[in-house]
């Protein structure tokens, strides 16, 4: 029997790149606040907010898993961070244990170590590190994730993406990329991995200028297809240097680290 699988936010960006990749093995309902009309097979759309409990609830009746997508995805103020990402992924969360769905897939973000300087690797188990308002409140979801693993029995696996796209399209994101297919590999391992109880991983394609370890992705059985260094001397060739003097060409997460940033650089490196 095909499962049911709810996307969040599934007229997003990420929803729309994976969706194709996904519904040839599963049933997938699409949850979004705006209305999705390019429906494939395998897909129906429910019009609903993550903010609205009740049309959660309706939403997971029948499902298998969730894939959570939804949120603030810009560095708003606090106020919508929180409906967005704290609020929002509680309800998420809670609905899902409410209506004994056994897995959910989070998507959090490269963000919530965004601090890091970019000449350390890093793997998903350090400090975190939120270069941002939108990389403190994704930083929740996870350990939401990790409460209702714990708490309730929930399977959890968190993706720290990366960016997601065809190609990557400066030097920065060299290093974090992610291919759709790989993403939604990630996605697959969360949904099946018959081990899992909560993990972080990152969501990055096979990079060789990674900032990140990615072991516990690989000990779970990713295996990426594709490599931002495929169009590493194009976007080489296209793009000029970071200046070495800003903070945003020094830390894993690039501008959104600088936007409201204050004081001296060497206290980022020095920790």
């Amino acid at each position: 029997m095909t499962k049911t699988i709810l996307v969040t936010g599934a007229g997003g960006v990420v929803g729309r790149a994976i969706r194709p990749l996904l519904r040839g093995s599963y049933r997938l309902r699409l949850f979004d606040r705006n209305a999705i009309a390019d429906l494939g097979e395998n897909e129906e759309a429910i019009l609903g907010d993550i903010a609205d409990r009740n049309a959660l609830a309706r939403a997971m009746h029948g499902a298998s898993a969730v894939v959570h997508l939804a949120g603030c995805t810009t560095e708003a103020g606090i106020e919508e961070q929180i409906t967005g990402n704290v609020q929002g992924a509680w309800n998420v969360f809670d609905a899902a244990r409410a209506a004994g769905i056994e897995r959910v897939v989070f998507t959090s973000s490269h963000h919530v170590v965004g601090h890091y300087p970019r000449h350390r690797r890093i793997g998903s188990d350090v400090l975190l590190r939120p270069d941002s308002r939108y990389g403190l409140t994704k930083a929740f979801g996870e350990q939401a994730g990790a409460f209702f693993a714990d708490q309730f029995g929930l399977r959890v696996l968190a993706i720290r993406v990366g960016f997601m796209g065809d190609r990557p399209v400066d030097r920065r994101r060299l290093a974090i990329w992610t291919s759709p297919r790989d993403l939604a590999q990630l996605v697959r391992i969360g949904l099946e991995h018959e081990a899992l109880r909560f993990a972080v991983v990152y969501g990055v394609s096979d990079n060789a200028r990674s900032f990140f370890d990615n072991a516990t992705a690989w000990r779970l059985g990713y295996r990426p297809q594709d490599s931002a260094d495929d169009y590493a001397e194009a976007v080489m060739a296209a793009v000029p240097p970071e200046d070495p003097d800003r903070l945003a060409s020094r830390v894993i997460g690039g501008t959104m680290a600088e936007a409201s940033f204050v004081g001296d650089i060497a206290r980022i490196e020095d920790w």
